[in-house]
């Protein structure tokens, strides 16, 4: 696929292997387009490839086949991609085209399947490793999430991979499965499960031809609210996360306090993270770019540059001759956890914090006006010091 003048004008290359088989030459020539979804969680990762069956010679695969992906370019070389099975086939025309749609083949068919089971007094990191080892596989959860206390969890006809995702709402975590491990980590943290930061990516306007902001009202909801009975007792009581005003209610009733604390404050930090969304298409695509990386973006607007962005989903889309890199980006929230704690009524701030990531070290740090006794805390992580003051200056301004 490469031309003679590929030093000067990179060309976007491919490698595809099909059962162990390398059948990138018959696909380069018959070629339409590959598209690859990356998404964040359970919900599978999809890979789709048409390919021009003009002659009639092409044989449709089998479901069940494994796809193996490297996407990038001639200069600077391929990525892999990940490991695809094939579920879905399709043949149409004219002109004829066949269309291959695989999915991630680390979704193992074990956790789908319904179970009846129950916990008690265990905690966050037993059921996951339970679940793990009950589907042959590795697993890596980060320390804050297994050490959560459960006084009493249910899986009723309920299969694994749902179970995890309940989980992972409950408590704002990521829950996927990659080259044969469980991971369970917090969302929106850039970190691994380990712990160690994920890379930080600066992009600018001449990286892109097209981007998309859309701001929220953040006020719509000012706060999350959970129900929950304590043992012995027919008393429904309530757990709150953000401030009352206009509270948004989860319909699930919970066991005890810490869940359904845990639950509101999750659901909050969901809430808050919806309220600045921004789609930006890259021109030269980067098969590096996966989900859960922090983005600074530069040269479009100051409100687009203020603040640190967050990747929730990565589309790939290559043919032989454009390689573009789409991303659905959220607005990052700092890591401390006071953020959750928001429970001031409006009026009542005595002053105004706000969080930015240092550009050099990545680590946040505070910037605060008034008194800080009961502060207004801004929810957006800004991308620098600069960025943070003027919105604090700001907010302090307004109150």
């Amino acid at each position: 696929m490469a031309r003679p003048d590929a030093a000067a004008y990179p060309s976007p290359i491919c490698r595809v292997v099909v059962d162990g088989r390398d059948i990138t030459a018959a696909v380069v020539q018959r070629l339409i387009g590959i598209s690859l979804t990356d998404n964040r969680g359970l919900e599978a990762d999809t890979l789709d490839l048409q390919l021009s069956d003009h002659d009639g010679l092409l044989a449709i695969p089998p479901r069940g086949v494994t796809v193996q992906l490297w996407l990038g370019w001639s200069d600077s070389g391929l990525t892999y991609k990940g490991s695809y099975t094939v579920d879905e086939t399709e043949h149409s025309g004219a002109p004829d085209v066949l269309s291959i749609r695989a999915r991630s083949a680390d979704l193992r068919k074990g956790l789908k399947t319904k179970r009846e089971r129950s916990w008690d007094a265990v905690t966050l990191g037993d059921v996951i490793k339970t679940i793990a080892s009950g589907n042959g596989l590795e697993v890596v959860i980060a320390p804050s999430l297994a050490q959560i206390p459960l006084a009493h969890l249910d899986q009723a006809n309920e299969s694994d991979a749902n179970l995890l995702a309940r989980l992972g709402e409950q408590h704002d975590a990521i829950a996927t499965v990659k080259a044969g491990t469980l991971l369970f980590m917090p969302a929106g943290k850039s970190t691994t499960a380990s712990g160690l930061p994920l890379p930080h990516i600066a992009l600018t306007r001449a990286d892109g031809d097209q981007h998309r902001l859309l701001q929220a009202d953040r006020d719509s909801y000012s706060g999350v609210r959970a129900y929950y009975y304590e043992v012995n007792s027919a008393e429904k009581k309530e757990a709150i996360a953000g401030g009352e005003d206009n509270l948004k209610d989860l319909r699930h009733v919970y066991t005890d306090q810490a869940s359904a604390l845990n639950a509101a404050r999750a659901e909050w930090s969901r809430l808050q993270r919806g309220t600045a969304t921004l789609s930006y298409t890259l021109a030269k695509g980067r098969p590096d770019l996966i989900p859960e990386l922090t983005y600074s973006l530069t040269g479009i607007k100051a409100e687009i540059a203020a603040i640190t962005w967050l990747g929730s989903h990565v589309a790939h889309s290559f043919t032989a001759d454009a390689y573009t890199t789409s991303l659905e980006l959220e607005s990052k929230l700092p890591d401390a956890d006071e953020i959750l704690d928001l429970a001031d009524e409006a009026g009542d701030y005595t002053g105004v914090l706000a969080w930015y990531r240092d550009e050099k070290t990545g680590k946040q740090h505070k910037v605060t006006a008034g008194d800080q006794t009961r502060p207004k805390r801004l929810t957006h992580l800004y991308a620098s010091k600069s960025s943070a003051e003027r919105a604090v200056e700001r907010e302090w301004k307004r109150l």
